[in-house]
């Protein structure tokens, strides 16, 4: 399953994910990570069967744990299929067809948000 894992300011210089791996047993595969000196987001891939421990090692550490399970959301009216959401996409969850029109492959989504924020029109959403 795929979570987005929190680390809010004032734990940020504390090795959560290290301790919480190490005390666990549990590896979780991490798909993007965003962190710097004052805040950290991180996305990864958890098995389902060892998701409560992992979660519960993690918040107790400070951090703020929540399940991605809901994939992104194109607006079809909205979009203008200029493919700013192509070049930013980590994961190529979108693409151009034969005629110039954006495909999207939603499995290959792990809710980063960066197309959100790139997408000059506000045609992408999470969840929705």
């Amino acid at each position: 399953m795929k979570i987005k894992i929190t680390i809010p300011t004032e734990r940020i210089h504390n090795p959560i994910i290290s301790e919480s791996i190490v005390e666990t047993g549990i590896l979780i595969n991490i798909m993007v990570a965003n962190i710097d000196s004052t805040y950290g987001e991180l996305i990864a891939d958890v098995n389902d069967s060892r998701f409560d421990k992992i979660k519960k090692a993690l918040e107790s550490r400070g951090a703020i744990v929540s399940i991605l399970d809901r994939p992104i959301h194109r607006d079809e009216e909205e979009c203008i299929e200029c493919g700013a959401c192509i070049s930013v996409c980590p994961m190529n969850v979108y693409s151009f067809d034969s005629s110039w029109s954006i495909q999207v492959d939603e499995k290959k989504c792990i809710q980063c948000g960066v197309c959100i924020k790139m997408c000059p029109h506000g045609a992408l959403k999470l969840g929705e």
